[in-house]
């Protein structure tokens, strides 16, 4: 009898890979949550940095302000050395025209966006045999759509058992003035876990940089599709046009709801 014994160890490799110059991020996404007075809002700004650094470098000392249709202007004040700044004193209106500016770094940074409303979200209903293997719990959360107008939206899952939220958007197309919902399945959630719904209206020109940006995030396209390349938001650099920003300014309202898994 001969015996074979196999052994086998994994290296760490750090590929070297070429480093952009950083560029801002501007994360400006205002959620008027129903129930609330929206007063309180944040905006963060960092830079993008390099694929190894555990690290993301945030912005500080810049001046960021939001000017509705009236030039009311709401101030966000950054928390100190934090790359975060508030406005404790915004007015969320649905319907109205919000123009965001940033001022760092010498350059100006714009976006004009609309506060876009959300339904009400109406009913829930769990399945404990859906998606592919018929084993999977699948939720499902209601809401009516507006048939005067078309309307798009971005659904939200936040649960116990993932890390991050998961995202999805869509439109009423082929459901208008119907009742719609939004679906999320998964094989790890069970009896007793939490989750937190949540419905966002959004714009058209939101929703299609979100299709993008999931696409990408989610590495589609299959393996001979074109590379990554960086997803163009609605900010735009007045003072130097090249050097664009990442990250977009939406204005939404949002309706959520907690539910626990039956």
């Amino acid at each position: 009898m001969v015996a074979v014994i196999a052994a086998s160890c994994e290296d760490v490799v750090e590929v070297d890979l070429n480093t952009a110059a950083p560029r801002l991020v501007i994360d400006a996404s205002i959620n008027w949550e129903k129930g609330t007075d929206g007063s309180t809002q944040t905006i963060r700004l960092t830079t993008t940095t390099g694929f190894y650094n555990p690290q993301v470098p945030i912005v500080s000392g810049a001046t960021v302000t939001v000017t509705n249709s009236a030039n009311t202007v709401f101030d966000f004040i950054e928390q100190p050395d934090t790359g975060n700044y508030v406005c404790t004193n915004f007015s969320p209106v649905i319907g109205e025209t919000y123009t965001l500016a940033v001022f760092t770094g010498g350059q100006l940074y714009t976006a004009t966006e609309t506060l876009i409303a959300a339904p009400d979200i109406t009913t829930v209903e769990q399945e404990d045999d859906g998606g592919f293997s018929g084993e999977d719990k699948q939720i499902k959360f209601f809401f009516d759509d507006n048939g005067a107008e078309d309307n798009f939206y971005m659904t939200g899952f936040e649960t116990n058992v993932t890390v991050f939220p998961e995202y999805f958007v869509f439109d009423d197309e082929f459901t208008q003035g119907q009742q719609n919902f939004g679906l999320y399945i998964s094989e790890d959630l069970e009896a007793g876990d939490n989750m937190t719904f949540s419905l966002y209206g959004i714009s058209e020109r939101y929703m299609n940089y979100m299709n993008i940006l999931l696409e990408v995030s989610a590495g589609g396209g299959g393996p001979w599709s074109a590379p990554p390349t960086n997803v163009r938001g609605n900010l735009v650099n007045e003072t130097d046009p090249d050097n664009f920003a990442l990250g977009y300014f939406r204005l939404s309202e949002v309706d959520k709801m907690d539910y626990i898994v039956q």
